[in-house]
């Protein structure tokens, strides 16, 4: 048996199908992925990511460490409750893992982590924090919803109390405040509009009934994945890990190096002046499906890999991140080796959805 969310038991009376995700027994569907990604596009799901790990850094050097911990500049970070996705690197500049940080004031972030990664990250920011004055705690006394979807918002603000609905009101999107005891923040995995809500554990399944009530399906992670990779957004552990850098991950983009010493930053600096793989979006548009670790090729030879592929739900074919040589550009045409045959795809630049519209 592994780790169990204060959900389990809701997703048991829903009889969904439970699997081992990262440690965690987690719903993997409710009996029809395809249906839940359809809802998500077009109405509204809601999610148990209570298996991440969240954590407190707080202290007068909290913002100090973030600075040499993060790949991103934590000073871009100058309102109380903006919201940034950055890597944690190491000391040779690859990824230890991917994360969101919540400035919830001068002296004090919130820091949302993969649960896979959980002890290894959570040992990892300890280390580091003993140079400087502050303090690295987990919470385990919260859980996280995510309600996505164009009609997430209204559907979940007819819920909330006053206060609540006063502070989701004023959000935009990377936001987040803290309302009665709940963190409620304008970010997702999905690509489309929605809340992520960390809140006590008590509170949990209350809220989640109350959405099912409001007609706000119940998404398992398959839906998630498959959003996630519509939305050309990374999976820590298949696009990226401590073999390879953020400048080969897609993640150039959150990676700022001019005048920082952040952990990784000279090995970023000297691959940044070197040619390197790099992560894009194939196509394909005949019939197949694109899977991991198939072999993408360029006139019959190899020149990298899928890192993540599905059939897409809201395309109707099979899209896929893969990491390739650094010359291949949007446009391209390439060809994918599935059970010793070559398939045509093309190289785009991801995302493949957005707010549930092509945009390739």
């Amino acid at each position: 048996m592994g780790n169990r969310t204060p959900l389990y038991s809701a997703h048991e009376r829903l009889k969904a199908k439970i699997v081992d995700f990262g440690g965690w027994d987690m719903p993997i569907h409710y009996g029809s992925q395809i249906e839940e990604h359809h809802s998500v596009r077009n109405d509204a799901g809601v999610f148990d990511v209570s298996h991440m790990t969240v954590v407190d850094v707080t202290g007068s050097g909290a913002r100090a460490y973030l600075d040499r911990l993060l790949a991103n500049d934590i000073n871009r970070l100058t309102r109380k409750g903006q919201a940034m996705y950055s890597a944690m690197l190491n000391h040779e500049g690859k990824v230890l893992d991917d994360l969101i940080v919540y400035d919830n004031h001068d002296d004090a972030f919130l820091v949302v982590v993969n649960c896979a990664t959980r002890e290894k990250d959570l040992a990892w920011m300890s280390d580091v924090a003993a140079d400087f004055d502050c303090e690295v705690s987990e919470r385990t006394d919260v859980a996280i919803l995510a309600v996505q979807g164009p009609n997430a918002r209204a559907k979940t603000d007819a819920l909330l109390s006053a206060d609540r609905q006063s502070a989701a009101a004023a959000l935009k999107p990377f936001q987040g405040a803290w309302a009665d005891g709940w963190f409620i923040a304008r970010t997702g995995y999905t690509g489309e509009a929605g809340y992520e809500i960390i809140l006590p554990d008590s509170d949990a399944e209350t809220l989640f009934d109350q959405l099912l009530a409001a007609g706000v399906a119940p998404i398992g992670l398959g839906a998630r994945d498959t959003l996630r990779l519509e939305a050309g957004m990374n999976l820590y552990g298949s696009d990226m890990d401590e073999s390879v850098s953020p400048l080969e991950s897609n993640m150039a983009n959150t990676v700022f190096t001019e005048g920082r010493d952040f952990i990784g930053a000279k090995a970023i600096n000297a691959q940044a002046d070197t040619a390197h793989a790099q992560l894009t979006g194939l196509v394909m548009i005949g019939r197949g499906v694109l899977r991991a670790h198939y072999p993408v090729l360029r006139d019959g030879n190899e020149i990298g890999e899928i890192t993540s592929g599905a059939f897409s739900p809201t395309l109707g074919h099979a899209v896929a991140l893969a990491r390739v040589q650094h010359d291949v550009t949007p446009g391209d045409q390439l060809e994918v080796a599935i059970r010793g045959k070559a398939h045509p795809v093309s190289v785009v630049a991801p995302p493949f959805v957005r707010n549930g519209k092509k945009v390739f």
